[in-house]
């Protein structure tokens, strides 16, 4: 199919776990052996793969109909570079879309959900057959777009990273560790196995998970649950960061 414009799409994928299995044991019913054993059901690893590389063909049929399509795999990503005006449509779950945001800088990213029955994702707004409806709205500048602020996290060593969701601070082997934090003008020592910093995106992973575990443990304590409200309607694009003490 000719594309309809010269624009250009990369189109991120990744390995199903049944990809992840034949590449560590070589072939399908190695694969398959090990699964068994283990008292799971291999027949739901074939059903994703089927589902998820029906759903990476036929997006890329759909893409090459709208623009010039460049397919990559999300383990060459670190080493991908990304043109100013690409459009990055990324089928996959939401782990995935957010992986590839910190490699980005302003390009527009739609994240596209493969298997919507088996997957829910707050950043997978979109199935394969909304593409040839959303990529031309997206070329067109009539789209809806949402800005994601990221953190940045810099070490006395000159290094700096990036965390779309959340930056851990903490010691490798999760035991606790002594140190002293600082915020708003107020200093204190403190004991844990470390911080979970989170963005505003980072507030519909495990920011939520930490704020629904300290429900549980408030509520059977005391009986008054925490509003959580505000955590629900951080936006993605502030500028503000949210710690949690991880023990």
């Amino acid at each position: 199919m000719s594309p309809t414009t010269e624009n250009k799409i990369v189109l991120v994928v990744r390995k199903t776990r049944l990809d992840e299995l034949v590449t560590r044991f070589n072939t399908k019913e190695q694969a398959r052996f090990y699964i068994e054993h283990l008292g799971a059901d291999f027949s739901d690893y074939l059903a994703e793969d089927q589902q998820y590389k029906q759903s990476v063909a036929a997006a890329q049929r759909i893409l090459s109909g709208v623009g010039r399509v460049q397919r990559l795999d999300r383990e060459f990503a670190p080493n991908f570079v990304f043109g100013k005006h690409d459009t990055v449509v990324v089928l996959g779950q939401d782990g995935l879309v957010a992986n590839i945001l910190k490699y980005l800088d302003n390009q527009p990213v739609v994240g596209v959900n493969p298997d919507p029955a088996r997957w829910e994702g707050t950043l997978l707004p979109f199935t394969v057959a909304d593409l040839a409806t959303v990529l031309p709205a997206v070329f067109n500048g009539t789209c809806t777009v949402r800005n994601v602020t990221m953190a940045k996290a810099s070490l006395n060593t000159g290094q700096t990273i990036y965390g779309v969701n959340d930056i851990f601070v903490g010691p490798k082997t999760h035991k606790s560790a002594r140190y002293s934090i600082a915020i708003g003008g107020r200093k204190e020592m403190q004991s844990s196995s470390g911080l979970i910093i989170s963005t505003g995106l980072g507030s519909t992973g495990w920011l939520r998970s930490v704020i629904a575990g300290a429900t549980g443990i408030v509520f059977s304590m005391v009986g008054q649950p925490i509003d959580n409200t505000n955590i629900k309607s951080i936006p993605w694009d502030t500028q503000r960061l949210y710690f949690s003490v991880r023990e």
